[in-house]
């Protein structure tokens, strides 16, 4: 069996599309949850200051490792393939964040041990946050889908202000550019 490679995109990834299931997430404010990051803080959105950006993915991959319930599945499943691009926009982009005074922050349900080498591998320049135990999802009612019985939140992207979310992306496509689409919101 072959492995893809996480950094490349199919040319027929399917495109998710919107159910709904953030509609609800504009205005709310942020839940008193402390998240661990991968730069060894503990982070707490609600307590932010300023503008910030969380791209929410389902799981970074790892050259040589198959993604859950195999490639193939995985491909299939319409917003799961292409968490690694995504990051890397962001990493692309991040100057242009910074240049909006924004701060980036990447969410997913993957450990922080797993985040921290993904961190490493593809040099990024901000933290990536840890919702292992769905605390952030449950509380907000994020948008998650099920593979090989773990549970992963669907792309999106939320802007929040000085702990409220003031407006969400959702669903995201292409992944790989999804930071042109943020910087764009922002710009607007």
């Amino acid at each position: 069996m072959m492995v893809k490679d996480p950094l490349q995109l199919p040319d027929d990834l399917p495109v998710p599309e919107d159910d709904g299931a953030a509609d609800h997430l504009a205005g709310m404010a942020l839940p008193a949850v402390a998240l661990p990051a991968t730069d060894g803080t503990s982070v707490r959105l609600d307590v932010l200051e300023g503008r910030t950006v969380v791209f929410a993915y389902p799981r970074t991959g790892r050259p040589g490792e198959s993604s859950p319930g195999g490639d193939d599945q995985w491909d299939a499943i319409p917003g799961a393939r292409g968490c690694t691009p995504q990051a890397c926009s962001f990493r692309d982009e991040h100057t242009r964040f910074e240049a909006a005074d924004t701060r980036v922050l990447g969410l997913s349900t993957q450990d922080t041990a797993y985040q921290q080498e993904a961190a490493e591998r593809l040099h990024l320049p901000y933290p990536l946050l840890s919702d292992e135990q769905l605390e952030l999802a449950t509380a907000l009612r994020l948008p998650t889908f099920e593979v090989d019985g773990i549970t992963l939140l669907k792309r999106l992207t939320l802007f929040l202000r000085d702990g409220a979310i003031e407006t969400v992306i959702y669903p995201v496509f292409p992944p790989n550019r999804s930071a042109e689409q943020a910087l764009a919101r922002l710009a607007a």
